[in-house]
Parts: structure tokens; sequence; C-alpha cells
């Protein structure tokens, strides 16, 4: 092959790793989309939110050990590791729709989700940085971007069902729309230019990856972030439900207002991507997760103002909560050992998700002890820890 053929990916392979990233990562806010419905249909209490979301978490931390220690992104081709998680994904989404689950039986389905979800997302970002190795920021970028919008999917599907569909259809959905991006990935994207495939089991790379300085802080950057992002996510609703309690006229469609929320970081993230060219991924990222800081600290302030100042506020804030994460994973990628490129990647997120626990569950239990509007100031110490990391300037 050709310098030229190598650097040169043909024009489909970005979209359809897009795409397929879109229709996989669906899955992941599934139950949140239909939340109510769940606690009304099996019965559940009030606080199924943060069990149902961090039982997705920690099953896709679970994955990502598994993934990891084993080096499978890295030893098999990422395209048909891609297929067979995003199957698996799909069938234990659609799993929900039986009538007899009990919270238990559901927390182990959305544990079940979260596992092949490991397969699905650092494996996309892996098949991405194997084609695009030059700019794979920008790349990363529609692809983060994707994720935002799969992400906050379920929760347009869920407008949906107010028109009469049954929210067992937002279920066979996003089953649906998983398993056609896993077809399409392993269809139409074969193992990239730039993949060099792991020859042996090397359980030593989890540890041994940590002791490059720039990966590290690339990493620890990583982790403050997400100690904001998913409980960012997983709490709008709830925001938006404090803010129309203290404002006893407002009437919001919570679902409505959620989708586009979270959907306006996938713009973010292109944008992000497309500076990162110019100004380095470090610069933009350093720049994202100090705006979504102080959207933390400042917070309680707009609770109390009108719905046009506070949405705008949100629109914001889920924007630049998520604008560093196709950057972070950039320069978590371009200063990884390229033969464990794939379990970095993995590692990486699985550290990373298991922050997001931490901090979600945190919030549900402090949803008991302090008034809404004062909740998410103590997601601003993820961005305290992102500008500690000296490497990153």
């Amino acid at each position: 092959m050709s310098t030229n053929q190598k650097t040169t990916p043909a024009n489909y392979i970005l979209p359809v790793i897009v795409l397929a990233q879109f229709c996989c990562t669906s899955l992941w806010f599934a139950s949140n989309g239909v939340m109510d419905n769940l606690i009304a249909d099996f019965n559940l209490s009030s606080q199924a939110l943060g069990g149902l979301t961090s039982a997705v978490q920690f099953g896709f931390i679970s994955g990502t050990l598994v993934f990891a220690w084993y080096s499978l992104a890295d030893r098999f081709s990422p395209s048909l590791v891609f297929l067979f998680c995003a199957m698996m994904g799909a069938l234990a989404n659609l799993g929900m729709i039986w009538s007899g689950h009990s919270f238990g039986s559901l927390l182990f389905l959305r544990f079940i989700t979260g596992f092949f979800l490991a397969g699905i997302y650092p494996v996309g970002m892996k098949i991405s940085a194997d084609y695009f190795a030059k700019k794979l920021g920008r790349s990363l970028g529609f692809l983060v971007g994707a994720l935002v919008i799969g992400t906050a999917f379920p929760h347009l599907l869920k407008v949906m069902t107010n028109q009469n569909l049954s929210w067992r259809a937002v279920v066979m959905t996003t089953s649906g729309l998983a398993a056609f991006g896993g077809l399409i990935i392993w269809l139409l994207i074969p193992d990239g230019p730039y993949r060099k495939a792991g020859q042996r089991l090397n359980g030593k790379a989890i540890f041994e990856v940590f002791s490059y300085p720039k990966f590290r802080a690339a990493a620890f950057g990583y982790f403050g972030h997400m100690w904001e992002l998913y409980a960012f996510w997983a709490f709008v609703p709830v925001m938006l439900a404090t803010h129309q309690t203290l404002h006893a006229s407002t009437n919001l469609d919570i679902s409505w207002w959620s989708f586009w929320v979270i959907a306006a970081g996938g713009l973010a993230c292109v944008i992000s991507g497309a500076l990162s060219l110019k100004f380095g991924a470090a610069k933009i990222a350093r720049i994202a997760l100090g705006l979504s800081g102080a959207c933390c600290f400042l917070s309680p302030l707009f609770f109390y103002a009108s719905f046009p100042i506070f949405i705008i506020f949100l629109f914001f804030w889920g924007m630049v909560v998520i604008a560093d994460s196709p950057l972070f994973s950039t320069l978590v990628a371009n200063n990884a050992p390229p033969e464990i490129k794939g379990t970095a990647l993995t590692l990486v997120n699985c550290l990373g998700f298991s922050i997001t626990i931490i901090s979600i569950q945190l919030l549900t239990w402090m949803s008991g002890v302090l008034p809404g509007e004062w909740l998410f100031v103590i997601l601003g110490l993820g961005a305290v820890v992102g500008f500690t990391q000296k490497e990153l300037r």
C-alpha cells in the first residue's frame, strides 16, 4: 500500500463510523428516556434513576476491564468485536420489554447492556484512530458528537410516546438501531491502515501505560471531565423539574428539553475537534473543562432565573460539558504505544466510567439532603483535577 493510499481513507469511512456510533450508543440512556414508564409499570421507587443509570455504567466498567485485560480490540478485528457487542447489547436492551420484571432483573439487563457498550464506544474510537492517525481530534469530534446524539435520542423518542406510542416502542427502536449500527461497521469498515495488531495477551499493558507522563496527564484530565459528564446527563431532567418547581407558572415538556440540552453537545464536539487542529487539543480541552467547571459552581444562581435565561445556560453547559471529551480521547490515543492503543483507550474509559458511578450515586444521595439547586456545585471538582495536570498546558 502506498503512502498516499494509507493516509487517505475512502470518503464514506468516517460517516459510516459516526452513524454506527450514533445507532449503538442510543442503548446507553434507553431506560432513562422511559424512566417514568418503568417506574409506573414495574412499581419502582423514585431512586430507580440513579440505580439503573449506574447499572449501565458498572456494566461498562466491567466490560472495559475484560476488554482491556485481554486486549480484545488489539488482538481481534475491531469491526468484528463491534458487531458482536452491538448485537448482544441490542438483545439485552430489548429484554426490558418483558412485562414480568422486578427492579433486580432490570438492573441486570442494564448491566449487560453496559458491558457490551464496552465493545462499542472505545472500539469505535479505536477504529477511527486506525483510519485517521492524522487529524484525529476532528474525527473523534464527529464520533463523540454521534455518541452525544445517541445518548440524547431516547429522550426524543420519549416525546413520541406522548403521542400514543408505547414506551416499549422506544426500547425496540433503540435495539434495532444498535443492530443496524453493528452490521454497517462489519459490512463496510475493514481493518484500518494504521492498525497495529497485538500479537499476544499483555495484561501488564494495563499497568505500564500509565508510566508515560503525557498519557497519564491526558488520562487524568479525562477523569476530571467524566466526574461531571454523565452525572450532568443523567440529571438534566431533574434540573428541569427543579426549575419548574421553583417557578410554578412554568410548564415544561421535560423530555423535549432534555433531548435538546444533551444533543447540543454533539455540535460542540464537532466545533472543538475543528478548533483543535488550529490551537491544539490540549488547549481547547482545558478551555472547555474550565467553562464546564464554572457552570457547576455558578449553577445555583441560574435556577432562580427566568426560564429563557435558565435554558440558555443549560444549553451552554450541555455544550461545554462534552466539548473536551474527543480532545482528551485524542490525547490519550496519541500518547499511547501503537500496539496497545485499543487497550489504552478501553482502560481509560473503564476508569473514567468508574468515576461516573461515584458522582451519580453521590448526587442521588445528596438529592435527599440538599435543595435541588445546590446539587451540582460538587461536579466542579472534576475541572479542578483536570487543571492540575501540568503536561496538558
